[in-house]
């Protein structure tokens, strides 16, 4: 989805909740726009943000993220390491992509397929429950992690 397009939805979402477009929550959703394909932390944003609006503070940051989020316009996701990370929502839909975690470097890749939607349609019809949403995290090594597991180790000098 264009930048234009997501920015509108953004924006009317907050509008149609009653929640005002104050100028800090604006550069808040002008970071995540600008950087719609990567996995940043609260802090990233922050600093981020803060170039923008120098005067915005940590908490506020904290605030708009979850006042997206609850809104479904932000997708929050701990990738293992304590962290939380934060991805603008490019669907209005909950299944979109899933996330491949380097345990080596601790890169973060996407797997846009779902290949999900037949387990969801076998737990509803077993057990009556409908999954709504799913967050599949997948860990493992990615490419450049696997080639240097290939290469021999370097001899140590005595």
């Amino acid at each position: 989805m264009q930048k234009q397009k997501l920015r509108d939805r953004i924006y009317s979402a907050l509008r149609e909740g009653d929640h005002r477009l104050t100028p800090q929550r604006e550069a808040v959703v002008e970071v995540l726009l600008d950087n719609a394909d990567a996995h940043l932390s609260a802090e990233n944003i922050f600093m981020q943000t803060k170039h923008n609006y120098p005067d915005i503070g940590l908490a506020t940051v904290y605030r708009t993220l979850e006042l997206l989020e609850n809104l479904g316009l932000v997708h929050r996701f701990d990738y293992g390491d304590g962290q939380s990370r934060y991805e603008v929502s490019l669907t209005a839909e909950g299944h979109y992509h899933h996330h491949l975690i380097c345990v080596n470097c601790g890169e973060i890749g996407e797997f846009k397929d779902d290949l999900l939607d037949e387990i969801e349609e076998k737990i509803a019809a077993d057990t009556g429950f409908v999954v709504t949403d799913h967050c599949l995290r997948l860990f493992g090594l990615c490419q450049k992690c696997q080639g240097e597991q290939d290469k021999p180790a370097e001899p140590i000098d005595k």
